[in-house]
């Protein structure tokens, strides 16, 4: 069968990588082309038709100033899409892009799977409709995203969480503390505040300085950045102006599990911290003041915004976002979680309901099946008497993660 994948950031390119990982396994003779990245690559065995680098765009600004390498990058993809003529269209996330070309694969009758669901139960919820209408299966990542589709009369499936699988593998391969304070060129014995101040260079510009004025409120502790991958140590440098800032690569979850607690911008990284049991502030300091966060207020349909709180329905780590998101007040929310008190116990009590809420179902791995099952594929096997691959029909349907509901 032929497969047509589009991720658009870095987080798309792991979980599509590992979609393609496992639908390999399942048609081993799957014909691959996709817009992502290099984890894509590495599991298609071949080069990217465009690599993510040339998609991710952040802001309404950045949009407005990168409009025509937008339409240049959709123009590519709707070609591929009309030559290569994929038996399934699958994707990932990224839906101000994805929406459109699943509006344009609807039109050319190719089948459209989209693996994780656009926010729309925060905001833009009219996308609904264009969902209903062009995507012919929604595989959901948030196990509260049933309940939201459901209202909408439409159907979605949840399929467990890839932060789950990728956490738990991350944690099984971590090193000894020494071996990672030694490597990280970390000499400092005092206790660690981990930061991370997103993967965005506009989220790394706003929130760090603050993170760092907080953390330096706390001198019995030392902290450490973790870095994101396409984001260079120079930047951080500059952006930081602090001569003694310490930035690791490569190794947040090693860090974040090392770490007394977070400092954490809003996104999947308070999803992977909470995972990883770190007690956390999650913050988002943007361009704007009290009438920015008021706009914020009356568009959001959530009453929270990180993972942790939406997939709990509780606030289980505290959210400081745009003009609260000062250094008085991550110090303040920062300091009881540094010891032992009611307040970390609370995060911590939290994170276990979360992890039962999201189950342990692999999440690349059902979705694969699930495809394949809509194509009617079948797996290859050994054969038991001659050296010939034989096949058989794929008849089994996993069954669907176990999940509470929680309210959206």
């Amino acid at each position: 069968m032929k497969y047509m994948i589009i991720a658009g950031e870095a987080s798309g390119d792991l979980h599509a990588a590992n979609v393609i990982k496992s639908l390999r396994k399942i048609d081993a003779s799957a014909d691959i082309r996709f817009f992502g990245g290099d984890l894509m690559a590495k599991e298609a065995g071949r080069d990217p038709d465009l690599h993510y680098d040339q998609m991710n765009v952040m802001g309404f600004s950045e949009v407005l100033r990168k409009l025509p390498v937008i339409l240049r990058n959709l123009r590519q993809a709707k070609a591929l899409l009309r030559e290569f003529r994929p038996d399934a269209l699958i994707l990932v996330d990224y839906p101000g892009f994805n929406l459109k070309l699943a509006k344009f694969a609807h039109k050319l009758h190719v089948p459209v799977h989209y693996f994780i669901s656009p926010k729309v139960w925060a905001w833009k919820e009219w996308r609904v409709k264009k969902i209903k209408k062009y995507v012919d299966r929604l595989y959901s990542i948030l196990p509260f995203e049933v309940g939201f589709y459901k209202k909408h009369h439409y159907d979605v499936t949840y399929v467990g969480n890839p932060s789950v699988q990728e956490i738990a593998y991350s944690l099984g391969h971590i090193p000894p503390k020494k071996h990672f304070m030694e490597r990280q060129g970390l000499d400092d014995p005092r206790p660690i505040i981990a930061l991370l101040p997103g993967s965005r260079r506009g989220e790394i510009r706003n929130n760090l300085p603050l993170m760092i004025a907080a953390a330096k409120r706390f001198p019995e502790f030392q902290y450490v950045v973790g870095a994101a991958p396409a984001v260079g140590e120079k930047f951080y440098r500059e952006v930081a102006q602090d001569p003694g800032l310490k930035v690791t690569f490569g190794s947040t979850h090693t860090l974040l599990k090392y770490s007394q607690a977070a400092v954490v911008t809003s996104g999947t990284a308070t999803l992977e911290t909470a995972l990883i049991g770190t007690p956390q502030v999650v913050v988002y300091r943007a361009n704007g003041v009290k009438l920015s966060y008021w706009i914020m207020e009356k568009l959001l349909k959530v009453k929270y915004v990180s993972l942790p709180n939406l997939i709990v329905g509780n606030s289980v780590v505290p959210e400081l976002l745009v003009h609260n998101c000062t250094v008085e007040s991550i110090t303040r929310e920062l300091s009881p979680i540094l010891q032992p008190s009611p307040r970390r116990e609370w995060q911590i009590a939290g994170y276990r309901t979360m992890q039962r809420k999201l189950g342990n179902s692999v999440a690349s791995e059902y979705v694969a099946e699930l495809i394949a099952d809509s194509l009617g594929v079948s797996e290859r096997v050994p054969a038991e008497d001659d050296a010939k691959p034989q096949t058989h029909k794929r008849n089994r349907r996993r069954k669907q993660p176990r999940r509470e509901e929680s309210a959206s």
